[in-house]
């Protein structure tokens, strides 16, 4: 049960950290004006509805070879690969240009709208402030000491970049031997966010369209700015994200499974926040554990997912019951174990969306929970 009232809040990740912004009251589709930000509502991980899960000692993060769903307790401690230092790997970073894009040319919208529901449908938005806009990316990549040159390595794509985190709990894993000597690939959004944005068209659009502008405009890029070699094997290739980025992550997998088998999500958007709509998949991410998952034969896709009990609740204009981040991966835990999916769960407490704290505590967890079964000789 929700133990604190109902809020708007939106959450923006970015190089390892979250953006808040305050949700617009809107007005019309043209003009939007913006109230302070509320407190987000905490969910009780025991609220009758949601997964059992084993509930464990403060401080504590599951085992990385164990399936299922876990509750996190309040305290969050950064795990020791997390500590601050130099990174023994090294940084490569370069720019891309919608100029040079052949799938993704360029959209925004215009500061301070959002947009309204359709009145003849309250899952739908209606925005009439998106256009053509360019845009640039920074995509970093992060290359082991311990990669050979000319060997083919696998690999972990993320959202949002760059993701200073990602490349500490990679930098101390590798070293330990805990997870595959691999590349890690940060690529930032096109801009903006939501319905009508080029980071919104990107990760909430269901289709393989942003696995494939990764797989033709991105990756080789990498490969000669880094040089490097990236497998095409999809057992040794992750994806990963939080928020928008987190749906991105799994849509990836889904619709390119041939490409991906790891998926890693923090406060994954399983929401109704598709922009244009698409009578395919009317609901979004929300068809995800709506629909799809049970719907379809199982894929070989392997995932950890973390939510928060402040995790964000009715973002934006649609009242569709559709925008409750807590319903959505518990929902998605669900349908995951129905179908027999290997996937691990943690509903994190005191943890907001894409809660800093909580993936200092468990990100190193998580990333040897999704390369299990690797064989370490490839």
């Amino acid at each position: 049960m929700l133990r604190i009232a109902v809020a708007l809040w939106v959450g923006v990740v970015g190089s390892g950290s979250m953006v808040a912004q305050t949700a617009p009251v809107v007005e019309s589709p043209a003009t939007a004006t913006h109230q302070a930000r509320p407190v987000p509502p905490t969910r009780d991980p025991h609220t009758a509805g949601y997964v059992t899960a084993a509930e464990l000692p403060d401080g504590d993060v599951p085992a990385a070879n164990v399936d299922g769903n876990f509750i996190l307790g309040p305290t969050h401690t950064p795990a020791k690969e997390m500590a601050d230092g130099v990174l023994q790997g090294s940084l490569v970073e370069f720019t891309m240009s919608s100029a040079d894009s052949r799938m993704y040319p360029g959209i925004v919208r215009d500061p301070g709208t959002f947009g309204v529901a359709d009145p003849n449908d309250p899952a739908t938005m209606v925005v009439t402030t998106s256009h053509p806009g360019p845009y640039t990316r920074k995509v970093t990549v992060y290359v082991p000491k311990q990669y050979v040159a000319g060997t083919v390595a696998p690999f972990i794509v993320g959202a949002d970049g760059p993701d200073k985190m990602l490349f500490a709990a990679l930098d101390g894993l590798i070293a330990e031997h805990k997870v595959p000597v691999m590349i890690a690939i940060s690529i930032g959004n096109g801009g903006g966010d939501a319905q009508g944005s080029e980071r919104g068209l990107e990760y909430d659009t269901m289709s393989g369209k942003y696995a494939e502008f990764v797989e033709k405009e991105v990756l080789p890029r990498v490969e000669a700015e880094a040089h490097v070699k990236l497998t095409k094997d999809p057992e040794g290739r992750a994806t990963t994200g939080g928020s928008s980025g987190g749906s991105c992550a799994l849509i990836m997998a889904w619709y390119h499974p041939e490409w991906y088998h790891r998926v890693l999500t923090y406060s994954g958007t399983y929401v109704n926040q598709q922009w244009p709509h698409d009578a395919e998949t009317p609901h979004g991410a929300w068809g995800f554990h709506e629909t799809l998952i049970p719907k379809s034969a199982k894929k070989p896709i392997r995932l950890w997912m973390e939510v928060g009990d402040r995790d964000l609740f009715n973002p934006n204009a649609l009242r569709d019951g559709m925008h409750d981040w807590v319903v959505a991966n518990e929902q998605m835990a669900k349908v995951l174990a129905a179908k027999g999916y290997h996937y691990q769960f943690v509903f994190a407490e005191n943890a907001g969306h894409v809660d800093r704290a909580v993936r200092a505590q468990t990100l190193p967890e998580a990333l040897e929970y999704l390369w299990q079964g690797y064989p370490a000789g490839k």
